[in-house]
């Protein structure tokens, strides 16, 4: 039979490690597809290095489109990123019969519906198990494993860069600044971090997962971003001692009246397994129904990572090439005449537990008056941790102390008017800092 025709649109560290592995692997790949699969054409701005990386193995250009226009071609594979071009071309390729492997999470958090929608009209498909976690295949096992269950939730570290940076402020005592230079220094961060330490891109992958998840469609604008640029060493230190670690989580559950989902600093027990997941590595926990909790744990970017995600949904889409795409597993999961209602939730009714750290003047009736605050608030405290006032004093002389709360589960709306009269107290001296906190049980 025919080997299935590849075009990659845009050589660079992924296109490569596609290129690569399926030249390593082919007569594996072929056993499982069924047929070969060959990258027959590329694209890239820089056509020499293109043609040094694949020599003569495949026609090189410069404009992706005319990897489009080539009849021969059978499945285009996106890798240039960005939302912009990538979605004009994905959009062409699709308009042209094209089945489409991307990568491009960003791409479709936010275009995903209308992406989706254009595939299924043409009946095509549009594939994209590398755009979450890299080489890690949570889109599958969401989509497929799964399927018998009605999910409750799922949390996962979803972004390398900031778990790296995380890690190295827990072991080291440094703060973020100080780690986020190393990190680039290393080639774990961008010049440019923004997108990773803002929590946009977990949040995009947060997104793509919420909608297979519970059938909903993906609606990036309403999640919730919080990165970690505003966590102090002291936060990393004080959580351990209350037995729990800080990890940027991407987080996503049912509730009656609707989905939550949000990206934030979380404090997460030291004993579950994911708050043991270090450095540049990736981790999402799933609970089903019936399945009960699952842990998926990979390397969650780099060129073989990510192209082995990216050859898996070329082996899928050979195999489904000649198939009715009525009986195609849908994009999200569920059929799209069933996708579900439920809103995403706005931030203030969101439901979960906290830390607080208050720097406070040490005076007496002062934690009184804070945790009298809450509980006229109907916040329950679950745990207080208070330093010695001779360990950190004002320049003036004046004792302060920083006091620690841990509560149990509130309304996020109930902690805002609880933290607002905090806040206002005389007698505590700087912002609070307020880190959400999940048990993952």
């Amino acid at each position: 039979m025919k080997a299935i025709q590849v075009g990659v649109m845009g050589l660079g560290t992924v296109g490569g490690g596609v290129f690569e592995v399926l030249r390593r692997n082919q007569e594996e790949i072929r056993r499982r597809a069924g047929r070969g699969i060959e990258v027959t054409m590329v694209s890239r701005r820089d056509v020499a290095k293109a043609r040094a990386l694949v020599g003569d193995a495949a026609q090189v250009v410069a404009d992706p489109r005319a990897i489009i226009a080539n009849p021969e071609i059978d499945i285009v594979v996106e890798l240039i990123g960005g939302y912009d071009l990538a979605r004009e071309l994905v959009l062409e390729a699709i308009a042209a019969g094209k089945h489409v492997v991307t990568a491009n999470k960003a791409l479709l958090a936010v275009h995903g519906t209308e992406i989706f929608e254009a595939a299924r009209a043409k009946g095509v498909m549009v594939a994209f198990e590398a755009a979450v976690a890299g080489g890690i295949p949570i889109i599958k096992a969401l989509r497929e494993g799964l399927t018998a269950n009605r999910i409750q939730w799922l949390a996962g570290i979803i972004n390398g860069t900031t778990n790296f940076i995380l890690s190295e402020m827990r072991d080291k005592g440094l703060d973020f600044d100080v780690v986020l230079k190393e990190a680039q220094r290393l080639g774990y961060a961008e010049a440019d971090p923004t997108f990773d330490i803002e929590g946009v891109d977990a949040a995009h992958k947060a997104t793509i997962m919420s909608a297979i998840a519970f059938g909903i469609p993906v609606q990036f604008d309403k999640a919730y971003i919080e990165g970690i640029t505003k966590l102090g060493a002291a936060d990393i230190r004080y959580a351990e001692q209350l037995g729990y670690r800080i990890k940027l989580l991407g987080v996503s559950k049912r509730r009656d009246s609707g989905i939550e989902l949000r990206v934030h600093p979380t404090l997460v027990p030291s004993k579950r397994l994911i708050a043991n997941v270090e450095g540049a590595m990736n981790a999402v926990v799933v609970q089903g129904d019936a399945v009960g909790s699952t842990l998926y744990y990979g390397k969650g970017a780099g060129s073989e990572p990510t192209a082995s995600a990216v050859i898996a949904d070329l082996v899928d889409v050979t195999r489904l090439h000649t198939a009715d795409p009525q009986n195609r597993v849908p994009h999200l999961a569920f059929q799209p005449d069933a996708m579900s209602p439920l809103p995403i939730l706005p931030m203030d009714e969101v439901i979960t537990s906290y830390y607080l750290r208050l720097r406070v003047a040490d005076q007496a009736g002062v934690l009184a008056k804070v945790t009298g605050i809450l509980a006229a608030a109907n916040i329950s405290i679950d745990a207080v941790l208070q330093r010695e006032a001779d360990e950190v004093c004002a320049e003036g002389g004046e004792p302060q102390t920083d006091v620690i709360i841990l509560t149990h589960d509130t309304r996020e709306g109930t902690m805002n008017a609880a933290l607002a009269q905090m806040q206002a107290l005389p007698t505590v001296l700087a912002p609070i800092t307020r880190i959400r906190k999940e048990e993952l049980n």
